[in-house]
């Protein structure tokens, strides 16, 4: 196993000559010969927002041509909390259409992704998005990413406070480099550009990527535990009184390689709103300086938690904030789905929840969900709020107006959750084929045919209406986080899965691997079996993931710290 004396990894050593995330990406942009960037500044790049990527299903017939990979960009977007207004929504939607492949992404993070953006469009594509006033610097890279915080935050005055937060922990945690605004804006170079203090990060940034998600107890939907650092809102009265503190989670793994593994955060304490800040930057410190930087498959919170122990993580963060944390407070978490339909806040406003199948907004046949959100942005005087399940509120809605958004959600296929059942409702899938670099296998394109399959079975065993949560994921990294699904798929090879089976419906436990390597009909056939023996053995109201785990088919061990629950 690596150690903190080892020489750093190759990523390390990019970022230390990079001159504050600068490197060679200007000279990259102006290289009209080749539809790629330089081969370190791919890693730069990662920090101003964006991928480079090629279209995988065109590799071998452009190799056969002799000519290269069909290159392209995704750029991601720094939204906290995934609030944007009808304005800005509009202009997001003018640039995927555009510059982008004409669709709109919105990603398990509460971020909007485009994709098949092409070199030459991408610096005009990364003006459009800051024209907006949203931008996607530090949306990826080995930074504290984009924020998260539950959909919902609109339905009491504590709601409202915990957004403000999220959003006021995004700017705390940006870099401080000029280097976006300089290679992208055209900011003029002054006195000391590439020579930026960085307070929080340091001049090397921190060993890897860094997730952050603020949930709203009794909703789960940001799964919280599956972050590097958690806030869990303690509301008493309609009173925001501070967060639980939890730290240490992360899904990313790697096939036959025991060292990785998914691991939930666990809490180490409670927090006052006011110190909230201190304590994500006292974690986020710690990191820096005790990450691993020789090892980049070891290098998140999850690993440096457990070469430390817990409890000596949790001193060194006290150390840092010059006092102990109090005791975490009671909470309880019912689920981490999203809600559907109209739901009324409380200052007489409405909110309605849509189904986005695999966050992909898109114009295909019935389906125009494109123009049709497109339609209700110009009449919305609210905002939109993304999920972290890829699906979309319409948020704050006055009664006047709903009948015509209803008008325009059944006019362009919208209403899909009306129809959808709940397997369908609670699915995710990562991008996966034919972009994404890692992705072993296919998900967002093969969600909907293997749910309609899954759907057959549910129905014959009268399962039809069972909550079930499905998550499937190209590769390990677990970007569509399957290790928190009921049932969960995990790419291993073209048409061949993992089968993760046994999490729990409120985004507490982890599931475990039921079969390795299978191919679509043992995938079914596996599952056929167990939904007979669910429909028949269940308890009133139980999920299937606790069903397998009562029932001994799936055997999950109690994690090392339990999350906090209230005295039954």
């Amino acid at each position: 196993m690596a150690t903190l004396t080892d020489p750093p990894s190759p990523v390390e050593t990019i970022k230390a000559a990079s001159r504050r995330l600068r490197g060679s990406l200007a000279e990259s942009l102006d290289d009209a010969l080749t539809g790629a960037i330089r081969a370190d500044d791919t890693q730069l790049i990662k920090f101003h927002g964006s991928y480079q990527q090629d279209d995988r299903d065109l590799r071998e017939e452009r190799r056969a041509q002799k000519l290269e990979p069909a290159y392209s960009f995704m750029i991601r977007t720094r939204t906290p909390g995934g609030v944007v207004t009808p304005q800005q929504w509009l202009a997001l939607d003018a640039i995927a259409t555009t510059y982008a492949n004409g669709t709109l992404r919105l990603t398990t993070r509460q971020a909007f992704q485009f994709h098949g953006v092409i070199k030459r469009d991408l610096k005009a594509t990364i003006q459009a998005i800051n024209r907006s006033l949203v931008d996607s610097i530090a949306a990826c890279g080995d930074v504290n990413r984009n924020v998260m915080v539950s959909a919902n935050p609109v339905q009491s005055q504590a709601h409202a406070a915990v957004y403000d937060w999220a959003r006021r922990l995004s700017e705390h945690l940006k870099p401080q480099t000029r280097a976006y605004y300089e290679i992208w804006l055209d900011e003029q170079k002054v006195a000391g550009s590439g020579e930026e203090d960085e307070p929080i990060y340091g001049p090397v940034y921190l060993p890897r990527k860094f997730k952050t998600a603020l949930a709203i107890p009794p909703f789960n939907d940001v799964d919280l535990f599956a972050n590097d650092l958690g806030f869990i809102a303690i509301i008493d009265a309609g009173v925001l009184q501070g967060f639980n503190v939890a730290v240490g989670g992360g899904l990313g793994a790697a096939h036959g390689d025991a060292r990785t593994y998914p691991r939930l955060a666990e809490v180490i304490g409670f927090v006052p709103p006011e110190r909230l800040l201190a304590v994500a930057e006292a974690v986020v410190t710690a990191q820096r300086d005790l990450g691993n930087r020789s090892d980049r498959k070891l290098s998140r919170l999850k690993y440096t938690i457990d070469r430390l122990g817990l409890p000596a993580f949790k001193a060194e963060v006290e150390r840092r904030l010059g006092e102990p944390l109090p005791a975490a407070r009671p909470y309880a978490f019912e689920h981490s789905g999203d809600r559907y339909g109209w739901v009324e806040g409380h200052d007489g406003a409405w909110h309605l929840g849509l189904r986005i199948e695999s966050g992909r907004v898109a114009d295909r046949g019935e389906r125009r969900h494109l123009a049709g959100l497109r339609a209700i942005a110009r009449i919305h005087t609210g905002d939109f709020r993304l999920t972290g399940n890829q699906n979309l509120v319409i948020a704050g809605v006055a009664p006047a107006a709903r009948a015509a958004i209803d008008r325009l959600v059944a006019e362009h296929g919208l209403d899909d959750h009306r129809r959808a059942t709940p397997v369908r409702r609670n699915a995710l899938a990562c991008v996966a084929l034919p972009t994404c670099a890692l992705a072993m296998a296919e998900a967002e394109r093969y969600l909907s045919p293997l749910l309609a399959r899954i759907e057959e079975r549910l129905a014959a065993h009268a399962l039809a209406d069972a909550p079930i949560g499905l998550r499937i994921s190209g590769c390990p990294n677990g970007c569509s986080r399957p290790y928190l699904g009921e049932i969960g798929l995990v790419g291993k090879a073209p048409g061949r899965y993992n089968l993760m089976l046994g999490a729990d419906a409120r985004g507490q436990r982890l599931n475990r691997l039921h079969r390795e390597n299978i191919d679509e009909p043992q995938i079914l056939a596996e599952l056929d079996g167990l939904f007979a023996r669910y429909a028949d053995q269940r308890h009133p109201g139980e999920g299937f993931g606790d069903f397998l785990v009562r029932s001994g088919i799936v055997a999950v061990p109690a994690p090392p710290s339990l999350p906090l629950e209230p005295p039954q």
